[in-house]
């Protein structure tokens, strides 16, 4: 299958669906509206200055202190939570709590994986660690993280209890995929099963508690928590898998991050370890390079050309790294959409989160 995927950027493969774009912009509008005043209240309980370096992550002020209209992230997870509580029949506004308990522990792991990864960028501004130093990212993303725990309990219900238990089993899956994704750069070969897995924890288990925990807190039963949740788990899988593309192939004008990034990091990414296992002479050669660039310092992987990352990137290619992700997306998509045809749910909230798949797997960053 031929895409359409230029040498910078990501668009859309002819065969993907066309995304109601009005309808995911108002949603994800929605999210950010509801969860943004909740989300600056958690974080004014900061002690300073933990209050003004998260006020800085999360776009809200520059990194002289005054007030910026930063990027702070499409807010995917608070739409998805407030979609959660309509799916279960609950006003959206029952899902604020967790939507910003969701949004709180996601921005605990970026602060954390900022500083493991050496990313001097995020969302087109220096990252935490970069501006404030290692100490207030460590510092500003624990305590994110024990906020999270802390506004969900203060509701003092069951469900929230049960919220609780289901964040805090996400947000330990979410640490093992990092832990898995550090330990796989020193290594020469994952497999693509080891990869999905890492990608399932890191990404696709938090995704999934977003599209739960709004429905728990409106009462639904674990089954339907425990179905949304695939929905959830498969859609960041394919959110994800579009992730490492813009990681190799993305425009830094639109990712923030720099051309290359995922190379320049020897992360093994689904294009990656889809093209090592394919075997072919394009593969060989691969293997051959990132086994030699494993031996390297982390100098002299900072050292390496332009045209150096470039042709890695095209042996990715050439092997079939690429357009096998592009395809995985495709059908981790599919299976999160099927999910939702288990669980009762309002036709209007069913056709909402279906638009937001759409979006995730034919978004441009």
């Amino acid at each position: 299958m031929s895409t359409s995927i230029g040498n910078r950027g990501e668009t859309v493969n002819p065969a993907s669906p066309a995304i109601d774009t009005e309808s995911v912009t108002a949603l994800l509008e929605r999210g950010r509206t509801l969860a943004t005043p909740v989300l600056r209240a958690a974080v004014d309980r900061l002690a300073p200055p933990m209050d003004t370096v998260a006020a800085y992550h999360f776009g809200w002020i520059d990194a002289a202190g005054h007030p910026s209209a930063g990027d702070g992230g499409k807010a995917v997870r608070p739409a998805l939570s407030l979609l959660s509580a309509e799916a279960a029949g609950a006003a959206p506004e029952v899902g604020i709590p967790g939507a910003v308990a969701v949004e709180l522990v996601h921005n605990f792991s970026l602060l954390h994986d900022d500083l493991m990864d050496g990313d001097e960028q995020r969302r087109h501004r220096d990252t935490v660690w970069k501006v404030h130093g290692p100490a207030q990212a460590i510092l500003v993303g624990d305590a994110l993280f024990a906020l999270a725990n802390e506004l969900l309990l203060e509701l003092g219900t069951v469900e929230a209890g049960r919220a609780t238990r289901r964040l805090t089993t996400a947000t330990r899956k979410l640490i093992d995929g990092q832990a898995q994704d550090i330990s796989y750069e020193h290594r020469e070969r994952v497999t693509v099963a080891e990869c999905l897995e890492m990608e399932g924890n890191k990404t696709g288990a938090l995704l999934a508690c977003a599209v739960s925990i709004g429905a728990v807190l409106g009462g639904a039963d674990d089954r339907t928590a425990d179905t949304l949740e695939r929905y959830g788990y498969h859609l960041g899988l394919a959110f994800q898998a579009i992730d490492d593309l813009l990681g190799i192939w993305g425009d830094p004008e639109s990712t923030g991050k720099q051309t290359w990034s995922d190379l320049r990091q020897r992360k093994k990414s689904l294009p990656v370890v889809a093209a090592l296992d394919a075997d072919g002479p394009a593969s060989r050669r691969l293997a051959e390079i990132l086994a030699a660039d494993a031996k390297k310092s982390e100098d002299e992987i900072a050292d390496f050309t332009e045209e150096e990352f470039a042709s890695r990137a095209a042996l990715i290619e050439e092997a079939g790294g690429r357009e096998w992700t592009s395809q995985e997306a495709r059908r981790q998509h599919a299976t999160a959409i099927a999910a939702l045809d288990e669980v009762e749910m309002p036709e209007k909230v069913r056709a909402q989160l279906v638009a937001l798949a759409d979006f995730v797997v034919v978004r441009q960053r």
